[in-house]
């Protein structure tokens, strides 16, 4: 993949940041972060500006342009693929790596004395802005709000914001009614005596109001904000789509009903200044609630006396315990998905040898027989499609130059997920269509030792996610390897394929502990640059666990895997498996074969059906 050439952007844009035109004064650094003004970790097009000015175009990266310099960051996930996008004008800043500095400390160590960082308000988290802010001062620099984006004002063909029509989803798939949320959330409100509550994330409108949209690729949400008080609602959204008949009687909006849920629609764009003239008319002990990862903007319009800021909102630790409806539609979006995986995977054992089959065939025909499946909307993130060493980009993505062909004697990786009205998926199987190397067999069998070692772990009440994640590594770590990407994320109901507040993960320890309800993905993986990438996820729900004994009274945890799609046995050095993991994968492949089996036999899947009791043989230690 060819690197996108920036020399002529980054001249446009130095210029722009000495333009009295944009900036009250010159400054010596800005500052582009990959989110929107809702801090969404996937984004509409016309918010993709980090990717505009560098030509990296994962889901993570900061990128700080100086007069001299310009530099990038990124996770794990992302170093070899931010590597192949970015040409030669461009630092790669490795987070997590030894010796790589923070952004601010590299600030501090090229910017002249007394320079000024800018960066658009809206655009950054106010936690993160606090903490640049904070080092920079102490280093006599000053970080400054530039209202008007930089990139935008060098950016000629940007796209407008999308505006696109919304769905009401009833109570069969919410569980819950919006007025009830409502209610929930004042309940909220008034434990912790806030009298406004501003809803910034889209997943977090979305979910409140029962609402979905299709304004971000993938992520079934829509350009939003929303202020709760103890007795209105304002809902800040743009277009016609508000006039839709469906949506309207889904909101009562024009009927007559209680003062309290009646919504007052605002123009998307008035949500700085409705929030101001609210804080004009706060009485001395009155609060407005936030999250700490809503824009500076928004939070520094409120007075930091009537400011309570969390890391998790209400709505964000409600939204990740699913209600029995929403357990239930994620239970059928996941059987719909491995009916369409096996599908899938019967056509490649058929088609591979024919040396025809591409990376992009697959993705399309994943999408082709997903899209065949009752209430199919949409994917939930662009189909990770690999075939040998592009296995070892982590969140790789084949375009029409990097496209490579299936073989009989390589890896091939699929990680891929739908949206469906009912739920949303996210599962990945590596596989091997010829005869695996002795290596590879061994690397495949350690991640799936850590697989299973989350997928059966039984731990405490108000055990935190990042506790689990050496879990997934020890049958790695015992051998010398491991992976650069966290082994788990919250997964939404028919919302974001990553939300939190939970997780797996050793990058963060401010996540939520576990709780029944709450699902999330498992999926360790190990990575050999050049040569091959393996990766086993499934999404899991958490239950409560029978237990021997209950210490302090405060009941056990562990995983329900809703994925269910066989694993490769032909991947599996079965010797190096203990009895119980063998029993584990017997225990899967019979659910897989009882479930999914039931569900092709009812859409006369035949073909399908008769692979999948193939994959689904058990397998012993002698195997």
């Amino acid at each position: 993949m060819a690197p996108k050439i920036t020399t002529e952007l980054l001249k446009q844009l130095r210029q722009a940041m000495k333009n009295s035109k944009y900036v009250p004064e010159p400054i010596q650094a800005y500052i582009v972060p990959s989110g929107d003004a809702h801090q969404s970790e996937y984004i509409a097009p016309c918010d993709c500006r980090r990717e505009f000015i560098c030509g990296f175009d994962g889901s993570a990266g900061t990128a700080i342009i100086t007069e001299q310099d310009a530099a990038m960051w990124t996770d794990g996930r992302y170093f070899l693929q931010a590597a192949q996008q970015m040409d030669s004008n461009w630092t790669l800043m490795k987070i997590g790596l030894k010796d790589v500095p923070t952004q601010e400390d590299w600030l501090v160590s090229v910017l002249p004395q007394g320079s000024k960082v800018g960066v658009d308000p809206f655009i950054i988290p106010a936690d993160q802005w606090k903490r640049i802010s904070k080092v920079l001062k102490s280093a006599g620099h000053a970080l400054v709000p530039i209202e008007d984006n930089l990139i935008d004002a060098i950016w000629v063909d940007r796209l407008s914001r999308p505006c696109k029509p919304l769905m009401a989803l009833g109570l069969s798939y919410t569980g819950i009614s919006w007025k009830d949320k409502i209610t929930a959330l004042r309940i909220k409100m008034a434990e912790r005596k806030a009298a406004w509550f501003l809803v910034t994330a889209l997943d977090e409108v979305a979910w409140l109001f029962n609402l979905r949209g299709s304004d971000v690729e993938y992520n079934p949400v829509f350009f939003a904000y929303a202020i709760v008080g103890i007795s209105t609602i304002r809902l800040f959204i743009d277009g016609e789509r508000m006039a839709d008949p469906a949506v309207r009687e889904h909101l009562s909006l024009g009927s007559a009903q209680d003062a309290e849920f009646c919504i007052q629609l605002l123009p998307y764009d008035s949500i700085l200044t409705v929030l101001k003239s609210i804080c004009e008319t706060l009485s001395p002990h009155e609060k407005v609630w936030l999250s700490d990862k809503a824009s500076c903007a928004l939070t520094q319009a409120i007075p930091k006396d009537h400011r309570f800021l969390t890391p998790y909102t209400p709505i964000c630790i409600a939204k990740a315990v699913k209600n029995a409806s929403e357990i239930e539609g994620m239970r059928r979006a996941h059987i719909k998905d491995a009916v369409a995986l096996c599908e899938l995977f019967n056509w490649l054992e058929k088609e591979v040898s024919k040396g025809n089959v591409t990376e992009i065939l697959v993705a399309d025909k994943a999408e082709e027989f997903r899209s065949q499946q009752e209430s199919f909307v949409d994917l939930s993130f662009a189909t990770i499609s690999s075939t040998g060493p592009n296995g070892a980009i982590i969140h790789y993505k084949p375009t029409p130059e990097t496209n490579r062909t299936l073989s009989m004697n390589e890896i091939y990786l699929l990680d891929s997920g739908a949206q469906y009205k009912d739920g949303t998926t996210d599962v990945t199987r590596t596989m091997h269509f010829g005869t695996p190397s002795a290596y590879e067999k061994e690397c495949f069998t350690y991640v799936l030792k850590g697989h299973i070692a989350v997928s059966a772990a039984i731990f405490p009440n108000g055990t935190k996610g990042h506790l689990l994640d050496s879990f997934a590594r020890a049958a790695l770590w015992d051998q010398g390897l491991d992976y650069l990407h966290g082994t788990g994320h919250g997964v939404g109901a028919f919302l974001n394929v990553h939300e939190g507040p939970c997780g797996i993960s050793y990058k963060t320890f401010a996540d939520e502990p576990l709780e029944a309800g709450m699902i999330v993905s498992d999926e360790p993986g190990y990575y050999e640059d050049g040569s091959f990438g393996i990766r086993l996820e499934n999404v899991v729900l958490v239950v409560p666990a029978k237990t021997k004994y209950n210490f302090s009274n405060r009941g056990s945890l562990t995983f329900e895997p809703l994925t269910l799609v066989p694993i490769q046995a032909k991947m599996i050095h079965t010797h190096l498996l203990t009895p119980k993991e063998c029993n584990w994968v017997n225990d899967y492949h019979k659910k897989c074969r009882e479930v999914i089996g039931a569900e092709l036999e009812r859409q006369g899947r035949h073909e399908a059906l008769q692979w999948l009791i193939r994959e689904t043989e058990p397998i012993s230690k002698t195997h």
